[in-house]
């Protein structure tokens, strides 16, 4: 099969949503501490980045293979959970508990988002299996959805004294492994193109057990339902409408 997009697209998106990491720590240039609220709204809306990316995903499978599209999503929740129950037993910190944590706990975060963002390298370079349009989508969403991150990072090291470029260049650190893994994840699936139904199927069952077990619940400690289910749809709302600008 020949590629449609080129790799140097792949690296170069991938690269994007690592440096949209760094972002995150800009706010803290300005004001060294972000309300609770802001960080609660922020994870609303990567939920909602997330669950249009999900659905994307699934829609561009099913005319392909819908049952290979399920059989994706299960092995994504199987893999998302087992890596969920081993950060548990090494102890890692939850996200939320970023800014008790002390100095062991802010390297430890450091590396647990680096594992994390494996998952979405492999997320970008799946995308872009099925075309330019989908993988431009689902760089879109990551990269809004690492932002957020980014922040989070940044609070538990720009307060022990952290500059806050050097915040940012630990964020993106983290990131790093979404351009080293988008390529030879792009490889894959276009070199085994009756499995892409698969590949998204995995990446939409990750990313849904993502929001419903890690985003909203740090979003509803702060928002209430009415305030959560509304910034949700809204931002669900406006990737589609993004996706459908693209399209276009």
């Amino acid at each position: 099969m020949s590629l449609e997009v080129s790799l140097l697209t792949v690296f170069i998106a991938a690269l994007i949503t690592a440096l949209a990491t760094g972002v995150g720590a800009i706010p803290l240039a300005f004001a060294r501490h972000v309300g609770s609220r802001w960080l609660s709204l922020g994870a609303a809306v990567a939920a909602g980045l997330m669950l249009a990316a999900s659905h994307s995903l699934v829609a561009e499978g099913v005319p392909e293979g819908a049952w290979m599209v399920l059989a994706g999503m299960g092995a994504g929740l199987v893999l998302v959970v087992l890596a969920d129950r081993w950060l548990d037993r090494a102890g890692a910190p939850d996200v939320g508990d970023l800014k008790g944590a002390d100095a062991r706990k802010m390297w430890l975060i450091v590396g647990v988002m680096t594992v994390h963002s494996f998952a979405e390298g492999i997320g970008v370079g799946v995308s872009y299996g099925g075309g330019e349009e989908l993988g431009t989508f689902i760089t879109v969403a990551i990269a809004m959805h690492n932002v957020p991150e980014g922040l989070a990072i940044a609070l538990v090291l720009v307060p022990r004294g952290v500059p806050v470029w050097q915040a940012a260049g630990w964020a993106i650190f983290s990131s790093l492994p979404q351009p080293l893994m988008a390529i030879p994840a792009y490889l894959l699936v276009t070199w085994f193109e009756p499995f892409l139904p698969v590949g998204f199927g995995l990446a939409a069952g990750a990313m849904i057990w993502m929001v419903f077990a890690e985003m909203l619940p740090d979003a509803s400690r702060h928002l209430s339902p009415a305030h959560l289910a509304a910034v949700v749809v809204l931002a669900f709302m406006a990737m589609f409408a993004f996706q459908l600008l693209i399209a276009r």
